[in-house]
């Protein structure tokens, strides 16, 4: 008797914790704000709960969607990101120096966050087609080791890379390259092309700096990084800044909605790319350790769902996915640490923003839609009965 499929208990429930978490600090961040809330002091919150819920929406829906539509449908997503991209170049707004950003019917969209999930379904559609190709379209486990494959992979992640990379988004160009790096090591890419593509993105970002690519805050930043008293009341004061909150907290914290830099608005842009110096401040270091573990689970169980699965899409997508979460979460705290340069990423799950929930919702789906079709069986006890969903 064929046992009813189970999604992943422990992931979705760090989700869960991850997006509850983040809506408190988002509501500390700007209750306190009167230029950011006209006035109403949960507007930010009524926003981000909302984000919330079309996430949990999208997550179901690619959770619920036949595996085999999934691959169908990931060239359209790749596509589709692609044209977003374009258009931010030609009619995009500029916010914080980068053109980044859509207006749609009142709503802002970033096409960049939804090119990382993009960028890795291409991929793993690409080295999965040619294995079945390879095998006579029989299952197996082959990877992504060929010429073909890598050069494949490349072409696939540098067009949304090189249209990224001339808004400039710094940020999510960082994130990209990791996660195109994981998903690489992971097919079996050989090493020599791995230290190649290492080599070849440090030079790249030598000409681009040298080329005048960046703009000159981005270069800044990089400098006050290295040196945050270079230009404490410029291109380090966010880095001064943070430290400064994220020192406050001590142990324990000041408490929810108490912190005093928080309250007095002096750190830059905390409930998006810095909410993690609320948690810092108010909830303490136990806090955001709480937060920080989180996150840690939800990579775990993505690379567990990437080892339990024999599906070569399944396997790079969720590694490609644990790659983009982890990379793009130690990126976020590090800035607020200062052990990172300031890029402006969001802190998956707990930044306020729509199309950086939309998109890590979308993903979390697409982790529990190849736990699902998984033919390998994760411990009963990680797990849990959906038994609407059809069976394997």
């Amino acid at each position: 008797m064929t046992k009813a499929p189970r999604i992943d208990w422990i992931l979705l429930l760090a989700v869960l914790g991850l997006v509850t978490l983040g809506s408190l600090l988002v509501w500390s961040a700007t209750t306190h704000r009167d230029d950011l809330t006209g006035g109403d002091p949960t507007a930010y919150l009524k926003k981000q709960l909302v984000n919330v819920a079309i996430g949990l929406v999208l997550m179901v829906i690619v959770l619920a969607t036949d595996h085999r539509w999934v691959r169908i449908v990931a060239p359209f997503v790749y596509l589709g990101s692609v044209i977003g991209l374009v258009m931010v170049l030609m009619m995009g707004s500029t916010i914080n120096g980068s053109r980044s950003w859509l207006e749609l019917g009142g709503m802002s969209i970033q096409p960049s966050e939804f090119a990382k999930l993009a960028v890795v379904i291409g991929m793993a559609l690409w080295v999965a087609e040619r294995a079945d190709v390879r095998r006579g379209r029989s299952p197996g486990s082959g990877g992504g080791g060929s010429a073909g494959d890598v050069i494949g992979m490349l072409a696939i992640a540098g067009l949304p890379a090189a249209l990224i990379l001339l808004q400039p988004d710094l940020g999510t160009m960082l994130v990209l390259s990791a996660t195109v790096f994981g998903v690489l090591a992971v097919s079996g890419a050989p090493r020599r092309w791995l230290a190649l593509l290492a080599a070849g993105g440090v030079t790249a970002a030598a000409a681009a700096i040298a080329g005048g690519v960046l703009k000159q805050y981005q270069v800044d930043r990089f400098l006050a990084f290295t040196n945050p008293d270079l230009d404490p009341r410029g291109a380090g004061y966010n880095v001064e800044q943070a430290r400064i909150a994220v020192g406050n907290g001590g142990l324990f914290g000041q408490g929810l909605f108490d912190g005093s830099q928080t309250r007095a608005g002096f750190v830059p842009e905390q409930h998006t790319d810095f909410v993690f110096t609320v948690a810092g401040e108010e909830l303490g270091l136990l806090g955001a350790g709480v937060l920080i573990a989180l996150l840690a689970v939800v990579i775990w169980r993505a690379l567990t769902i990437a080892s339990h699965t024999d599906d070569v899409f399944g396997r790079l997508a969720a590694a490609g996915i644990a790659c983009w979460f982890g990379f793009q979460a130690f990126q976020n705290v590090g800035m607020c640490l200062g052990i990172m340069p300031v890029t402006g990423v969001p802190l998956p799950f707990v930044s306020y923003g729509g199309s950086s929930m939309f998109a890590g919702m979308l993903a979390i789906g697409l982790l529990q839609n190849i736990h699902l079709r998984s033919t390998a069986t994760l411990p009963t006890r990680y797990t849990m009965p959906v038994r609407v969903l059809a069976s394997r």
